[in-house]
Formats: structure tokens, C-alpha cells, sequence
């Protein structure tokens, strides 16, 4: 039996970058996408599983600070990063999750710990940190999170005008297994202790061996309502449709109530898809014996 091969997809959020980002910046983003990409894309070369390799992707995007995860996060109503992750593993549905956390440089490394360290599935604010240190984990102040454009996008408030970006990571790995994960900040100006559907299994995040795995990015509330990653992932499994277009179907139907944005999807074949009703979204992906693809575009005002 021929050997499966790997493949692997990044999102780094859904609705635009602003048009006056710097050159600078916009290059940086498309830098941290191919080195998520490339990182595991190594590690799937290299045998490793699918979960190491989102795992690794999504710390790549965490640690960049150009992008709504982890450094650089987008900062909630007191002026602070507030954070959400979670991973799946779609070999056994092992899942860990943790949100409102302000202090962890990488939720997604505290995520898999809940899923492979506790009897839990999803741990919030101070008690997911005292868990995270627990297993050795650090935290960072507070301010470690800032960056001038999440200070300034804050202090005008602009929540409607974007900044609902999230990062993700879906993969393949050589064993035909399955992985997905997804980190954010949410939303610029959100409530103290609001969580959207990067850590809800189902909504944000989910993957299952034999069918698919998808990481989402929008408006959470939505993808919460409409159980997105869950449902694209039904369509393929009960009604056989190709990855593409139960993605797509999913994504417009969101888009029919006014939840936009988007997800990256990936079947147990390597078929890949990445629809979004934003006018663009953050996206990349890469496959056994190819190269890097990463599309980056600023359409916001």
C-alpha cells in the first residue's frame, strides 16, 4: 500500500489588513505563513504527526506579533490581550482547549497540555495558567502582548472595522492522520471574558480521521451558533460531498445571517479547500514534493 501523503494549511485571519499596513509588516505576515508552512511541512516529511505539526505551526503565528494570536493579539475592553486556543487530534478526537487567558506567550502548547495532561477539555483564565505553569509552561506580562498597531486600533475602538483574525493550522501526516488548531485574541474592544469559537470544539475547531479537519476565522459568535467546523465535517461524513464544496456551502450559508468569514479545510485525501465571505483572508497552504503557497492581501480602508 502506497505511503499517504502529507499536507498542511494555515489561515492567519479572515476580513483584510488594513491598505496602509507598512511594507514592512505586510511582509512579515507573509514571511510568518511560510515559515508555519515550511515548519510542518518538515516535520511531516519527517514523519512526525499531524498534531505536532499544527502544534508547531500555530506557535510560528503565536510567537510572530503581526498577527491575532498570541504576541500581537488584538486587545479587549481594559486595553489587554485575552486569549483562546484549542487542538484536535482527529486520530482519537482528543481535544484540549483553553481561553480568557492573558499571560501564556503560546495557548496553543497550553491546549495540547489540557487534552494530553488532564482529565479536562477546556480550562479558563487564571486556573488555565495555573495549570500551564503546573506543567512548565511560562507566562508573560501582560504588556509582552502589545504591539503599536493592536495599541492604536484599541484606543479608536474599531471592533466593526476588522481586527477578528484568528490563526490556524490543518494537517495530514504520512499515517493518513488528521489535526487541527487555532489560536486567538478575538476581537478588538471585546467584553472582559468574552470567548468566541476558536476554542469550541465544533464551531472553531475540529478534526476527525477518515473526514476532514477545519480551523475557522470571523465573526465567532456565528461560527458558535452554526457549529461551522462541526458541519462541514457532517457534510463530508454523512453526505459524501467533496471537501470544497461542503466548505463553501457551510460559508455561505453563514454568510446568509451575517456571519462572515472564513475556514481552512483539509480531507482525509489531502484535498484542501479555503473559502471566506471577507474580502480576503490570510491563508496558505503546502503538500508533499511542493512549494509554499501564501496569499496575503490588504483590502481594508
Amino acid at each position: 500500500m502506497a505511503q499517504q501523503q502529507w499536507a498542511v494549511a494555515v489561515h492567519g485571519g479572515a476580513g483584510g489588513l488594513p491598505k496602509n499596513l507598512p511594507p514592512e509588516e505586510l511582509k512579515k505576515i507573509q514571511d510568518t505563513l511560510r515559515t508555519a508552512l515550511e515548519t510542518a511541512g518538515q516535520m511531516l516529511e519527517g514523519g512526525q504527526s499531524s498534531l505536532d505539526a499544527v502544534e508547531a505551526a500555530v506557535k510560528v503565528m503565536e510567537n510572530s506579533c503581526v498577527l491575532n494570536a498570541g504576541c500581537g493579539a488584538v486587545l479587549g475592553h481594559e486595553g489587554f490581550a485575552e486569549l483562546d486556543a484549542a487542538i484536535m487530534n482527529g486520530k482519537d478526537r482528543a481535544v484540549g482547549s483553553v481561553a480568557a487567558v492573558h499571560q501564556l506567550p503560546n495557548p496553543i502548547a497550553a491546549a495540547r497540555l489540557v487534552m494530553e495532561k488532564s482529565p479536562h477539555v477546556l480550562l479558563v483564565g487564571d486556573g488555565a495558567e495555573k495549570f500551564a505553569v503546573a506543567q512548565g509552561l511560562s507566562l508573560k506580562p501582560r504588556e509582552y502582548f502589545i504591539t503599536a498597531r493592536r495599541k492604536a486600533e484599541w484606543q479608536r475602538a474599531i471592533d466593526a472595522a476588522g481586527s477578528k483574525g484568528t490563526v490556524g493550522a490543518v494537517a495530514l501526516d504520512k499515517s493518513g492522520n488528521l489535526a487541527a488548531a487555532t489560536s486567538t485574541g478575538g476581537m478588538t474592544n471585546k467584553a472582559v471574558g468574552r470567548v468566541g469559537d476558536a476554542p469550541i470544539i465544533g464551531a472553531g475547531t475540529y478534526a476527525e480521521n477518515g473526514v476532514c479537519a477545519v480551523s475557522a476565522t470571523g465573526h465567532g459568535e456565528y461560527f458558535i451558533r452554526y457549529t461551522v467546523t462541526g458541519d462541514i465535517c457532517a457534510r463530508v461524513k454523512y453526505k459524501s460531498e467533496p471537501i470544497d464544496k461542503a466548505a463553501r456551502m457551510v460559508i455561505d450559508d453563514l454568510a446568509k445571517v451575517g456571519g462572515t468569514g472564513g475556514v481552512i479545510a483539509l480531507d482525509a485525501k489531502g484535498n484542501i479547500a479555503m473559502p471566506y465571505s471577507t474580502p480576503t483572508m490570510i491563508r496558505g497552504h503546502l503538500k508533499a514534493g511542493g512549494a509554499s503557497n501564501v496569499v496575503v492581501e490588504a483590502a481594508l480602508p
